[in-house]
């Protein structure tokens, strides 16, 4: 839900910046790549030393980037299945530095095992949720589910609670409570997500054969 008005309202706002990138002689797939430099610099290089709200403002300068890339691909129509492809692999590396991070802070100075486990847990669900999609898609079938937590959600509700939790280094009280919350919302999210997901797969799948099933019974009798 999130992803799809989001999108739409930034696709806007971005346009115009799109379009000044374009007339530099920038590429989409630069863009692509820039940007997921900057999303596992903002992860790797901050997150794991604690400096939540830093690294949330460096990922939020890239994590854009996202959108950018689209927009200029389709102004210079120049989209194509490798631009998308690209963009996707490339979507599942910054979402695993992300999480990633966040790991190896709980389990370096944050000495939280249960939250560096946590973390990993919203890594790999996230990686899942997006493959049993691409892969329900690819064996022909609509999965015609979002589910509770896709990845504009899991980016927000991690990010945003990253980055408030971060003022705690800047002597606000209470808000460093704010990232093991959200984690765990990540984490149960996803799993429902998966199941979702799972769960359509099987019924259009069973939808799919039932159907190749009476077409297959209509043939004989005709003939």
């Amino acid at each position: 839900m999130l992803n799809k008005y989001a999108r739409a309202f930034f696709t806007r706002v971005l346009t115009p910046f799109a379009a000044f990138l374009l007339r530099r002689g920038v590429s989409p797939d630069a863009v692509t790549l820039i940007g997921t430099a900057g999303v596992m610099a903002g992860a790797l290089v901050f997150f794991p030393r604690g400096e939540f709200f830093w690294g949330t403002i460096v990922i939020t300068l890239f994590v854009f980037s996202d959108l950018i890339d689209g927009n200029m691909a389709r102004q210079a129509g120049t989209s194509s299945p490798w631009g998308a492809f690209l963009d996707s692999t490339l979507d599942r590396v910054a979402d695993g530095a992300i999480f990633g991070g966040f790991a190896l802070w709980y389990a370096g100075e944050g000495d939280n095992n249960i939250l560096c486990a946590v973390s990993i847990f919203c890594l790999a669900s996230g990686q899942v949720v997006s493959y049993t999609k691409a892969r329900g898609e690819a064996i022909g079938l609509p999965v015609a589910v979002n589910g509770l937590i896709e990845r504009a959600e899991r980016l927000v509700i991690s990010l945003v609670a990253a980055g408030v939790a971060g003022l705690h280094a800047f002597g606000v009280p209470g808000v460093d409570v704010l990232l093991p919350i959200a984690l765990w919302i990540v984490a149960i999210g996803s799993a429902v997500t998966l199941g979702q997901r799972v769960v359509t797969v099987r019924r259009e799948s069973a939808e799919a054969a039932a159907a190749a099933g009476a077409a297959a019974q209509s043939e004989t009798e005709a003939t």
